[in-house]
C-alpha cells in the first residue's frame, strides 16, 4: 500500500526530526544528533524486529529510511527556529506517526505467527520505545513514564484495530480507523489534560 509506505516515511521523517531537536537543545554535536535522530526514528521498529527475530531489521533493507533520517537532521539544523514554530503540525504528524507505527507493527508481529496479546504489545513498542531510547540518551525522563497519556492511545487503538480486523477485510479502512482512535486520544488528552495519574 504506497499511502502506508509514504505515512510510514513521514512518521520516521517527523520522529527523527524530534530527536534532532532534542539532541540540539541539550547541546549535542553533529555526530551526536544524528544518533538521537536515527534512535528516535527507527529506535522502536529495530527494538521490535529483534525480539520476534526478524533480521535484518526492516530499515536497513530499505535505503530510503536512511535517507529520510539524514534528511531530517539537514531539515532540523537548517529549519530549527521554523520547526519550533510549527509545534502543533508536528503534533499531528508525530501522533499519526505512532498510530501507523502501532498498527504496522502489530500487523507485522501476527505475520510471524506471534499470539494477539505479544502482537499489542509489539505495536507500543514500534511506536513508542525510540521516543523511550531517545529521552534516555538524553537524560531526560521518557515521555511514556509522565503522565501524559501516550503510550495508552497506542493500546487503545491497537485494541481497536485487532477487533474490527476480525469482522472486516478492508485492511486500510480498518488502520484508517485505528489511526483515528490513537488521534482522537491523544489530542484529547492534551487538549483537556488527562492523565492516568492515581
Amino acid at each position: 500500500m504506497t499511502w502506508v509506505y509514504l505515512f510510514d516515511l513521514t512518521g520516521t521523517f517527523v520522529f527523527a526530526i524530534s530527536g534532532v531537536l532534542t539532541a540540539l537543545s541539550k547541546k549535542f554535536d553533529l555526530v551526536g544528533s544524528i544518533i538521537i535522530g536515527i534512535v528516535t526514528a527507527v529506535g522502536g521498529g529495530t527494538l521490535r524486529d529483534l525480539l520476534i527475530g526478524e533480521t535484518p531489521v526492516g530499515w536497513l533493507l530499505d535505503l530510503n529510511y536512511l535517507i529520510v533520517i539524514l534528511a531530517a537532521v539537514v531539515t532540523s539544523y537548517l529549519f530549527k527556529k521554523q520547526i519550533s514554530s510549527l509545534r502543533k503540525s508536528m503534533f499531528l504528524f508525530d501522533t499519526m506517526g505512532i498510530g501507523l507505527f502501532t498498527i504496522l507493527g502489530l500487523q507485522k508481529t501476527l505475520g510471524v505467527g506471534l499470539s494477539i496479546p505479544i502482537a499489542i504489545m509489539m505495536g507500543i513498542v514500534s511506536a513508542v520505545f525510540g521516543g523511550v531510547i531517545r529521552d534516555v540518551l538524553t537524560n531526560e525522563i521518557p515521555l511514556i513514564f509522565r503522565k501524559e497519556i501516550y503510550a495508552t492511545a497506542c493500546l487503545a487503538g491497537a485494541i481497536v484495530f485487532i477487533v474490527i480486523d476480525q469482522i472486516s477485510n478492508f485492511t486500510t479502512v480498518n488502520m484508517i480507523i485505528s489511526m483515528l482512535v490513537v488521534f482522537i486520544i491523544r489530542y484529547f488528552a492534551i487538549k483537556q489534560q488527562w492523565s492516568l495519574n492515581i
